[in-house]
């Protein structure tokens, strides 16, 4: 799969696609039924499958503290992405600059000047350009006008409801990992590079494996079973907390600490999945660490049964 980083990047080569445009947040089954139409089309007209993204995501760049939490970072999505069969991503900087195009010129600079679309795939609510002006009945009006063809997406259901990113984070934040694996095709995971910590778990008993989440916040919060990937031919078992430590300082981003069973090799910079089997429980401040001990103790011995160890 070619990535092509920010619209500055755009070649001549890089005109003629059939495309769809969106956050495609988790690459849940919804998503994947659009690529695999993309894909259709793109083969029937002899063109390249290409699916265009923004970074930031346009809600990240106007309302940051009100935009919800990543399903997935950037990389994980790009490989999601990948694993669907599109031939290319054309990665746009959402910025000032793009946020001030009007819809038309949206259009114009971005999806004809710079890509030379010949059929688009959008939701029917897709709104676009400086206060979203832009919608689903302009795009069939220019692209009648200009040459390339707009069709909408299909919905794709669950248990009678709408497959969306919103319907896994309420999953997610539930508890629900049954839900949010049938909306997405396959377990939650949340995958990341083992960086260096204060080590405090090793004085308590339990080192842990530190990964950065590389998002504002968080879908899941909480203390979890987890089995994870990366560091051995099979799953690791293990428990998992995610947040921001109130005992220890409970400032900045969360973080995910996730203690492995019956291991202590020492992995930084090792890259892993941790895949989430159970919540057990919310994030809480203790008094002391001894008490802050004990419970780990619990919960670990918890996380065992429900791993069946």
């Amino acid at each position: 799969m070619q990535l092509v980083r920010s619209q500055h990047n755009l070649r001549a080569s890089h005109r003629g696609c059939a495309a769809t445009i969106g956050n495609f947040d988790g690459v849940h089954l919804g998503h994947q039924a659009v690529f695999n139409a993309l894909r259709e089309k793109a083969q029937q007209l002899g063109l390249p499958s290409t699916v265009i993204l923004f970074e930031p995501q346009p809600m990240e760049f106007f309302q940051p503290r009100m935009a919800p939490p990543r399903l997935t970072r950037l990389r994980e999505k790009l490989i999601h992405i990948r694993s669907c069969g599109i031939d290319r991503v054309v990665l746009l900087e959402f910025n000032v600059h793009l946020a001030a195009l009007t819809a038309e010129e949206f259009v114009q600079q971005v999806l004809l000047d710079g890509m030379g679309i010949r059929h688009l795939y959008v939701g029917d609510d897709f709104r676009f350009g400086k206060e979203r002006k832009g919608d689903f009945a302009l795009l069939q009006k220019i692209g009648a006008a200009q040459g390339f063809s707009v069709q909408s997406m299909d919905t794709v259901c669950h248990d009678d409801c709408r497959i969306s990113s919103t319907r896994i984070r309420e999953a997610l934040a539930e508890g629900d990992f049954a839900t949010a694996e049938h909306c997405l095709g396959r377990p939650y995971q949340i995958c990341g590079r083992v960086g260096h910590g204060n080590q405090r778990g090793r004085t308590i008993g339990f080192p842990t494996l530190n990964v950065n989440l590389h998002r504002r916040v968080s879908p899941v919060r909480g203390v979890f079973a987890v089995r994870v990937q990366g560091l051995a031919e099979k799953d690791l078992p293990g428990v998992a907390n995610v947040g921001t430590r109130p005992t220890v300082d409970g400032e900045g981003r969360p973080l995910l600490e996730v203690h492995l069973f019956d291991f202590d090799a020492r992995v930084y910079g090792a890259q892993v999945g941790v895949t989430f089997v159970h919540r057990i429980r919310d994030e809480k401040k203790f008094s002391s660490f001894d008490e802050l001990q004990q419970q780990i103790l619990l919960d670990a011995s918890r996380a065992r049964k429900i791993l069946a160890i």
